[in-house]
């Protein structure tokens, strides 16, 4: 007769014990540990200028401005003036130049020339030559306020020679906006 208790008989018996229990391991649904705490950095108010048309589209109207940004660097504060100036302006007698919903330009900053890029939306706005110069040097006076030295145009994310009517292959400075 056989032994019950044999060495192999042990030896499976374990096995398929731990098999079982890795099995039961297996299906059991895993702990949802908590995400962790998100903690946002504290905004600041910081006060832009931004530039606006007049009704009449013939000179630039400035507002003052408060936006929230974390960082009090170049970049987030161009960015920050033109989502304002993209959002309209507050002050009756100054005219919006985009239409209500128009996304915002994105800006970069590279030293001091600062580099916008205009959705291609707005190269179908159909303006005119004095619409396209008053959306393109209120802009760049809105950038060039406090700081840097030229505004390079962008559409779409390439370089163009013109937007609308106007020539874009040289940047723009506070001088070529001065008589707005």
């Amino acid at each position: 007769m056989r032994r019950l208790f044999s060495l192999f008989n042990v030896v499976s018996a374990a096995l398929l014990a731990a098999a079982a229990y890795a099995y039961q391991e297996v299906q059991r649904p895993p702990q949802v540990t908590a995400p962790p705490r998100l903690e946002l950095e504290e905004k600041r108010d910081v006060k832009v200028k931004v530039y606006f048309s007049d009704a009449q589209v013939q000179t630039l109207k400035p507002e003052t401005r408060i936006v929230q940004v974390i960082q009090e660097n170049p970049g987030t504060l161009a960015q920050a003036a033109l989502n304002v100036w993209a959002s309209g302006p507050q002050a009756s007698g100054s005219l919006r130049l985009v239409p209500e919903g128009t996304a915002a330009p994105k800006v970069w900053v590279r030293g001091a020339h600062y580099y916008v890029n205009l959705p291609a939306a707005y190269g179908k706005l159909r303006y005119g030559t004095t619409g396209d110069r008053m959306l393109l040097c209120t802009l760049a006076r809105t950038l060039l306020e406090t700081r840097g030295q030229d505004v390079t145009f962008l559409v779409d994310g390439k370089n163009v020679d013109t937007f609308g009517h106007l020539d874009v292959r040289e940047p723009y400075t506070r001088q070529d906006c001065a008589d707005q």
